[in-house]
């Protein structure tokens, strides 16, 4: 892939599980994205960031999240719900990663807000695929709009 101003986009993972945090990391090497990789554990942690306070006040605004939906402390429909009130976060893609295919569970997620939705577990393979067209799509075609 190409190098743009795009590849300096930061994917924030909201993720508590360690082993998908490696499978995360591994695929986004294999898939040779250049894009910055930063993590939080729970759903405080990833409001906290996205509002940089608590430990956070100078991350890098992320250009796309990648939300678990079951984590400790805040769940990530919670977080999604905050993330898409909030008018100076709304505007950020989200695609969550959750381990329901349920097609009640999609339509649900969709309508809280999710832009896409990936059904875990995921094997590398397929994750390095999903990453690509994560790169391909949302970092080529989609742009934020400016504040």
């Amino acid at each position: 892939m190409p190098d743009t101003p795009t590849d300096a986009i930061t994917i924030l993972v909201a993720e508590d599980d360690t082993e998908d945090r490696m499978l995360i990391e591994r695929a986004m090497r294999k898939s040779r994205l250049a894009n910055e990789l930063r993590f939080v554990g729970d759903g405080e942690q990833l409001m906290d960031y996205l509002r940089q306070r608590n430990g956070y006040e100078d991350v890098p605004t992320p250009g796309l999240i990648l939300l678990d939906l079951n984590m400790p402390r805040k769940d990530g429909r919670e977080a999604l719900t905050e993330i898409k009130a909030d008018e100076a976060l709304k505007r950020i893609p989200v695609v969550v990663l959750t381990t329901s295919k349920a097609d009640e569970d999609i339509a649900r997620t969709y309508a809280e807000g999710a832009n896409s939705f990936i059904a875990k577990p995921v094997s590398l393979d397929g994750l390095v695929e999903v990453m690509r067209t994560l790169g391909e799509y949302w970092f080529h075609i989609v742009r934020l709009p400016v504040s």
